[in-house]
């Protein structure tokens, strides 16, 4: 590693397996996603990071995948004391008492018929959006929405995974 090795990254590098794994847990549910992280340390850069978690996931199977939603909680009812998903979530923070109702209805339905919580990458997106995001993709299939499911999960890794290279709690 070099001495441009951003602080944070150098940390998680250096930390005990087990500190480790709790970290990767804080940004993936996915026991097999943080473990492929886990065995592949040290990192000499975020990219490699980056690389490496985007190829694990690409490696989840269904069940992983299952996992690793499982620790999503829905969009617009972030668990109390979770700063991530309030954080994330941001968007619904301002939202009218109409859309979050709306967005309680459409989660229903979505978790009905995939079995899930409605998945996104939230960080950045309205209310709105999100609403608009879960009613394009509630006539998915279940095969179409475990794979955007993948790439959403993705993105959400690699926001979280950026905050422990630069040194911040997820």
């Amino acid at each position: 590693m070099s001495s441009s090795t951003p602080q944070g990254l150098t940390r998680f590098n250096t930390a005990d397996a087990g500190e480790a794994q709790a970290a990767l847990h804080e940004v993936c549910a996915s026991r097999a996603w943080g473990s492929k992280i886990l065995a592949q340390r040290p990192y000499a850069t975020a990219d490699a990071l980056f690389a490496a978690a985007d190829a694990a996931m690409a490696e989840l199977t269904v069940d992983d995948l299952a996992e690793a939603m499982a620790g999503h909680p829905p969009i617009g009812r972030p668990e109390p004391g979770d700063a991530t998903s309030h954080r994330e979530q941001s968007g619904m923070a301002g939202a009218s008492d109409e859309l979050k109702a709306e967005m309680l209805e459409l989660n229903l339905s979505y978790q009905e018929k995939f079995g899930h919580v409605f998945l996104i990458c939230a960080s950045g997106r309205t209310g709105e959006q999100m609403r608009d995001a879960i009613r394009n993709r509630i006539d998915n299939t279940p095969e179409q929405e475990r794979e955007i499911v993948r790439v959403e999960l993705g993105k959400i890794n690699r926001i979280r995974l950026n905050r422990i290279a630069e040194g911040d709690p997820v």
